[in-house]
């Protein structure tokens, strides 16, 4: 089975077991090889759908209930009807879990989309029957040469866009601005895209939210032109909650080529560091020590979260970091 390189935010330790792992496909579940979805389904033929990625650490699934709201929050504004409850919904995603004996290191991928139609449109008035819901849920541990040796970005040419034209809080199944961004920073050698909004402002990577760090504070984005992450969320939380300095606001790529460090947050490679932005070194050119700390304080949470589900969480800086 291929994986991502290392080269990845979204890298991961190969593991043989997701070999074996039933996929949920509209309630019922079938072996990875055969999960399947018609070529006249929605999210297929345009992208009509809402996603989440959720990770399992030690029984627990962190901020599921942030998660949820974002999902149905995304479906009503698409005028999308899941057909399953919220309780529906989280039984659902145990469920998955239970039948793969899951318990620890699990990313889940759970995937909404309009339905199947009739014919290859846009138009929703040609949806027959309820929506598709698929869980994926795979074994995934973040690969510890990207905490090692932290991420090289490059500034793509393409800009996050403003929420008239399309609104990236929406975790729509729609990507492809962003895609293209990680493409062209893959050909210009880095490892992923930084993108700016449409002011020249820092917005976001492209699958991940961006920090630097500037004179012992966490700066971040104010949101206006990106995805607002969960990770983003309880990074700033667990920050703040320590009596540290952060701020989501406007900054331009200038500051970031003079920050201290700089990291990225995502649900699975977590804190991940960022040592190199458009060939320019970032700091000392390693993973810096308040990334670290950034990292240690979220993880912290984590832990508290899992020990409060009955969970046993040892601290594992390698396999879980956001």
């Amino acid at each position: 089975m291929n994986t991502p390189s290392s080269e990845s935010a979204q890298g991961y330790v190969s593991d043989p077991r997701n070999d074996a792992v039933r996929v949920y496909v509209n309630g019922t579940y079938v072996a990875r090889a055969e999960a399947r979805v018609s070529i006249f389904d929605s999210g297929f033929v345009l992208g009509d759908g809402v996603w989440e990625g959720l990770r399992l650490v030690r029984g627990h699934i962190i901020s599921l209930e942030a998660h949820l709201d974002r999902l149905y929050e995304g479906a009503r504004s698409i005028a999308l009807d899941i057909g399953i409850t919220r309780a529906g919904m989280t039984e659902a995603i145990e469920a998955t879990l239970s039948r793969n004996a899951m318990t620890d290191s699990v990313h889940i991928r759970l995937m909404v989309t309009r339905g199947v139609k009739t014919t290859p449109n846009q138009d929703p008035r040609f949806v027959v029957g309820g929506a598709t819901v698929v869980i994926v849920a795979e074994y995934k541990t973040p690969k510890p040469e990207l905490r090692e040796r932290g991420l090289a970005l490059f500034t793509s040419t393409f800009r996050t866009s403003p929420p008239d034209v399309f609104d990236l809080r929406l975790n729509s199944h729609s990507r492809l601005n962003l895609i293209q961004a990680l493409i062209q920073a893959i050909n210009a050698g880095a490892d992923e895209a930084l993108m700016l909004d449409p002011h020249g402002f820092v917005a976001s990577c492209n699958s991940t939210n961006f920090f630097i760090v500037r004179n012992g504070e966490l700066w971040t984005s104010t949101g206006r032109y990106n995805f607002k992450g969960i990770t983003q969320a309880n990074v700033l939380a667990a920050w703040r909650a320590d009596g540290r300095l952060a701020q989501e606001r406007d900054f331009t790529l200038a500051e970031v080529y003079a920050a201290d460090e700089a990291f990225v947050t995502g649900t699975l490679g977590g804190v991940t560091p960022i040592t190199r932005v458009d060939g320019r070194t970032i700091g000392d050119g390693r993973p810096g020590p308040l990334t670290a700390s950034a990292s240690a304080l979220y993880w912290d949470t984590v832990q508290r979260l899992a020990s409060s589900f009955g969970g046993s969480a040892e601290r594992d800086d390698t396999a879980v970091k956001n």
